[in-house]
């Protein structure tokens, strides 16, 4: 069986980081893995973290299966917390607990994929972190078209080009969107720039994406 799996390409960036690890010099930093480092460049823990770790020990938890979607005080929480506490908008949200990014990704490719008409076009940020096109792609979401996120020229997030290409989506188009800290670019939509005029109160800029969206997909209705 094994002799049929292909070698998967070595990952860029784990690769860049590989050498960093090898690299001698005293004076080196590593820009690579967005991740928390002392003043030895080792992995750094919030003392916060810390301190809830402590008192989970102290709590001896049990080990009990969690329900299917996850841990229900969790996924509540986590709802309330990227969406706001109205609750009409919280009854029509589906939330569902997974192992990691990478994970949750897999999975909501997964239910798009059997919820979906196979040629669904899926639109995912340039650029994006280097695993996403293969996860949709094994999933059979092969129909990928890139919107524009990051410019150069001003070091800051293309939204007036993210806009025009995701406005000429077809209705039920999916669209990948990194609710923060865009990876890799660290990049988030912010509320100053003057091409969020139309921002509701209490509205993110990603909230804004979504609403002109289904905004849109009305209008198309009519």
């Amino acid at each position: 069986m094994w002799k049929n799996l292909a070698e998967t390409p070595p990952d860029v960036i784990f690769g860049m980081n590989q050498q960093f690890v090898k690299d001698t010099s005293p004076s080196k930093v590593s820009l690579i893995i967005g991740a928390y480092r002392d003043e030895e460049g080792k992995p750094y823990v919030f003392n916060i973290v810390r301190k809830v770790e402590e008192e989970l020990f102290k709590e001896q938890l049990h080990k009990e299966y969690l329900p299917i979607s996850g841990h229900e005080d969790f996924t509540a929480g986590a709802k309330r917390l990227v969406f706001g506490d109205d609750p009409k908008l919280l009854e029509r949200i589906a939330t569902s607990q997974s192992l990691s990014g990478t994970g949750a990704l897999r999975a909501g490719a997964e239910l798009l994929h059997i919820s979906l008409p196979k040629e669904t076009k899926i639109y995912i940020s340039k650029p994006t972190w280097a695993n996403h096109m293969a996860i949709f792609k094994q999933a059979g979401l092969v129909n990928q078209e890139f919107y524009p996120y990051y410019d150069a020229a001003t070091n800051s997030l293309d939204f007036k080009g993210m806009m025009e290409v995701l406005n000429k989506a077809e209705p039920n188009s999916i669209v990948l969107l990194h609710g923060c800290a865009h990876n890799p670019t660290g990049i988030d939509p912010t509320k100053e720039p003057v091409s969020y005029t139309h921002l509701r109160a209490h509205e993110t800029s990603l909230h804004l994406v979504c609403r002109l969206l289904l905004e849109k997909k009305k209008k198309k209705k009519k």
